[in-house]
């Protein structure tokens, strides 16, 4: 799988233009990293742990002003972490959940809360189901945290909610399929949930081998990647499924941008027994207004595990 420090830019100004799309590359992301979370808050775009050469789960924070095409390191994440779920609203960051050791190995419960203005962080309750690869979304001052893989690598569906008012969690309905590495985007005051992976087996996560990237991975068959897209509505706590997304993917990247919905990217488009596989460059939009799927131009290479944001005219992709 690649490493990759770019930073992609796309833009679109009308519907003609987001058929074509363009691309450029914009400041390098300063730490090569896989499977972060990204955030946008305040017109800055933040990238948050991830595994990177040398370093199974990074506490790496570091943020990207578009204004001046620059980086600079933040606050640390208190604990590293690799496939954690990120969401940011309200001048916070959450990062929730992920895993700690080799690449799906030990799920953690933390919830961690990053303040922008103050640099600082504070620990939450934690998650009940611990888990990584999950999908976060803050939608109406509340953060939910869908899906992902569990403690032994079981793909759960588990819906959980957090109410800062109270402090506390609690139980919503869970995802129609138990999925993980999905996609999660709140639109028009819904959650929508694209594509991800339906299950997997573990093979052997007792002996780690090493992968392309010189990292040790538990040998795990990832289960099937699916097109199905789900949307949760909060007001009577249950979901319905909609256009499916064309292209099965998992582990790829999506962002809100000008009333689409992206998905790029994603893995394995020809999975290797062993673990990993080739990446996909599809770059597909979700048009809630038509209820259809557009095929937008791909990315410049195959990228999995990667970020996204929006700010202004473009989206920016980063990471992978």
């Amino acid at each position: 799988m690649l490493l990759t420090g770019l930073l992609l830019v796309g833009t679109a100004q009308s519907q003609s233009a987001r058929a074509q799309g363009i691309w450029s590359i914009k400041a390098p992301l300063p730490t090569p990293r896989f499977d972060v979370g990204v955030a946008t808050l305040n017109g800055k775009i933040y990238v948050l742990g991830g595994g990177a050469p040398g370093v199974t789960a990074s506490q790496l924070n570091q943020e990207y002003d578009p204004a001046t095409d620059r980086w600079r390191e933040r606050a640390p994440i208190p604990q590293g972490v690799t496939h954690g779920g990120v969401a940011g609203a309200s001048g916070k960051i959450y990062v929730i959940g992920g895993f700690t050791a080799s690449i799906h190995a030990v799920a953690v419960d933390n919830v961690f809360e990053y303040n922008v203005a103050t640099d600082a962080w504070r620990q939450l309750p934690p998650i009940n189901s611990p888990r990584g690869s999950v999908g976060v979304a803050v939608l109406n001052g509340k953060v939910h945290a869908i899906g992902g893989r569990g403690l032994n690598n079981v793909t759960v569906a588990t819906h959980e909610v957090y109410d800062p008012v109270t402090n506390k969690w609690s139980q919503a309905a869970p995802l129609p399929a138990a999925r993980d590495h999905i996609g999660v985007i709140v639109l028009g005051g819904r959650i929508h949930v694209i594509g991800g992976r339906i299950s997997n087996h573990i093979v052997d996560n007792s002996k780690p081998t090493e992968g392309a990237r010189g990292l040790p991975y538990d040998l795990v068959t990832n289960g099937p990647n699916t097109t199905l897209h789900d949307v949760y509505d909060p007001a009577t706590n249950s979901w319905r499924s909609t256009a499916p997304l064309p292209t099965a993917r998992s582990n790829g990247a999506a962002v809100y941008y000008h009333g689409l919905i992206l998905y790029a990217g994603g893995e394995c488009k020809r999975p290797n027994p062993k673990g990993g596989g080739d990446t996909f460059d599809e770059n597909e939009a979700y048009d809630p207004k038509t209820n259809r799927w557009l095929t937008l131009v791909p990315l410049p290479a195959g990228r999995q595990g990667f970020g996204a944001a929006a700010l202004g005219q473009y989206a920016y992709f980063t990471g992978g």
